[in-house]
């Protein structure tokens, strides 16, 4: 037989009760989501001219022979080459 404590913590609760998802706002909600415009990012700062960007570039080593070929500069050929190919 079970005690009065133990009757009561095993009785039927209905704000406990299981329900069926509501398909339609499930629906909506996921179709939002996939839908919505990302949120746009910050503009960036203009670039100050002169300042230069260290970066990490791989290159063929052809192409950076043909570069260093006429000694120190290189790396402003390359940068002239690469501004000239971007048309600015």
């Amino acid at each position: 037989m079970i005690g009065a404590a133990a009757h009561t913590q095993f009785c039927y609760n209905p704000a406990m009760a299981r329900r069926p998802p509501d398909t339609r706002s499930l629906a909506e909600k996921a179709f939002k989501a996939a839908t919505a415009k990302p949120p746009e990012l910050p503009p960036k700062p203009p670039s100050l001219p002169g300042v230069k960007e260290m970066v990490s570039l791989r290159i063929d080593r052809d192409v950076l022979d043909f570069f260093q070929e006429d000694g120190p500069g290189w790396q402003e050929r390359i940068n002239a080459a690469l501004r000239k190919a971007a048309g600015k």
